[in-house]
């Protein structure tokens, strides 16, 4: 399939006909361009035969979302005294201000990878759809179920019924896939119906910041909208890409595609389908680019590796014994070139794999041994704790006009409280409030409320919540010690 370079004539012009000119001391006018170099390749000619054998496997995607339009309601709040006021105006205007809805729909394409009716495309092709339809290449249309869908590497995974066994197409080797080597997309651009286009492998292991594990292919074969899930073919027939993404100003191919590898997409579609969900990975650090400037003050020599700029206290490294400051250079015997490759490589492991982990501590290259977690608890975890903080500092800031925090080493020393005083810490109090006007500062702590022990700023908020609820306006009594350990009872009001 090489493109051969057709010959020049002899009264070559321009460039060519300089060149041609110096060939005559060494073979005449016409040797130069006898043939091209083998490498000499341009875009791939001739796929008529490898299309024909993976046509029937592609499809397209239609996704319907519908979505409440509540812009025909009133604003103004149940229960009040214009209730019947603009229910008849709506009424003799014609209007119904119940929600109405609309339908929003997206079109995309697809490929089967199992003849039981399994078909891979983009989350963002299918995205929160109530409704999806594959529709395949003979013009039947069948209605899909989502097994499993991923944000982060932006891929779904469909299953479809049918009477008869589909065509399917197999995934190839992504990292074998050279800059140059020839590749085709095949889709459904601009809502057309499958096209093909043709072109190479632009480029590798492209950042385009859409998501934690970018690592694309980039390809100059024309990627238009409506492409997005589609395969990207390489000359084998074998699906070595995932069409996501295209750089365009207009929002058409300007020639800059871009493609998530298989052997990014592979693993994820593997749990998709068995477990419904993703199960990756997880270390348990905070990482952060390895710049000249922090090579050279840790003496690394040339950048390189992941510095960890933070540890869970709850993750798999601490246990393990890696350290904030620490460089991963290596993860599971793969180099670690910048701290990009990290994050990659972690999720893509097994959960529960014990795995080697070589960092550079002081100088020295020191080995630890990681069992990695789960991402997905990590991040449920985390979640839950900044949620409950979240909810924890509104709430209390919203009572009896004060700020409090749990109390920390640092407010300890801040407030010069004694370590044996147990409770929560006011950080700040509102002018003109009633917790102002009963003498209650900054620095001072809240060892009870109402009788019961409070040890952070949940407790508080519940016990506020407590005492609204069984007395109205019944004032909060509080137990309050100084830096010292004074104690002396306050009554502050609660509502």
């Amino acid at each position: 399939m090489n493109a051969v370079r057709p010959r020049l004539p002899c009264r070559a012009r321009s460039w060519a006909f300089a060149l041609a000119a110096a060939s005559i001391l060494v073979g005449g006018p016409c040797a130069l361009v006898e043939s091209a170099p083998a490498y000499a390749q341009t875009k791939p000619s001739n796929v008529a035969d490898l299309v024909d054998s993976v046509a029937d496997a592609v499809v397209n995607i239609s996704a319907t979302q519908t979505i409440e339009d509540k812009g025909a309601s009133s604003d103004v709040p149940k229960g009040t005294p214009f209730d019947d006021m603009f229910e008849e105006f709506f009424r003799r205007h014609g209007i119904n201000p119940r929600p109405r809805s609309h339908s929003a729909q997206s079109l995309g394409s697809g490929f089967v990878i199992d003849a039981s009716g399994i078909v891979v495309t983009n989350n963002h092709v299918v995205g929160e759809a109530n409704d999806i339809m594959v529709i395949f290449n003979d013009g039947r249309k069948l209605k899909a179920k989502v097994l499993g869908k991923d944000s982060k590497v932006d891929v779904a995974v469909l299953k479809v019924e049918s009477n008869k066994p589909l065509k399917t197409v197999k995934f190839g080797d992504s990292d074998k896939m050279r800059v140059g080597d020839g590749v085709i997309a095949v889709g459904n651009p601009f809502g057309l119906g499958e096209t093909v286009t043709a072109g190479i492998i632009s480029a590798r292991n492209r950042n385009i910041d859409s998501g934690p594990y970018d690592d694309f292919l980039q390809t100059d074969a024309s990627i238009n909208k409506g492409n997005s899930g589609g395969p990207l073919f390489n000359m084998q027939g074998e699906v070595v890409g995932i069409n996501t993404a295209i750089l365009s100003p207009s929002g058409g191919s300007i020639g800059i595609g871009f493609a998530t590898p298989s052997a990014s997409v592979m693993p994820v579609i593997a749990q998709l389908r068995e477990f419904g969900e993703t199960r990756r990975g997880w270390l348990g650090v905070r990482i952060q680019p390895v710049d000249d400037t922090i090579a050279d003050s840790l003496g690394l020599g040339l950048a390189r590796g992941a510095l960890i700029a933070g540890v869970d206290e709850k993750g798999p490294a601490k246990p393990a014994g890696l350290q904030a400051g620490d460089v991963i250079v290596k993860f599971d015997g793969k180099d670690i070139k910048e701290s990009r490759d990290l994050p990659r490589l972690v999720a893509s492991m097994p959960v529960g794999k014990s795995v080697e982990v070589v960092v550079i501590r002081d100088g020295k290259e020191v080995t630890k041994t990681v069992t990695l977690g789960r991402l997905e608890d990590g991040e449920a975890k985390t979640a839950s704790l900044e949620d409950e903080k979240q909810q924890q500092q509104s709430a209390v800031e919203k009572g009896l006009g004060m700020e409090f925090s749990a109390l920390t080493p640092d407010l300890r020393k801040t407030f010069n409280i004694k370590d044996s005083i147990k409770g929560v810490v006011v950080t700040s109090v509102d002018p003109g409030s009633a917790a102002a006007e009963r003498g209650l500062k900054p620095g001072d702590v809240i060892e009870e409320v109402n009788h019961e022990a409070v040890a952070n700023p949940a407790d508080v908020a519940k016990a506020i919540a407590n005492a609204k609820k069984a007395g109205g306006k019944k004032p909060a009594l509080l137990l309050v010690s100084n830096g010292e350990g004074l104690s002396r009872f306050v009554a502050v009001p609660s509502d």
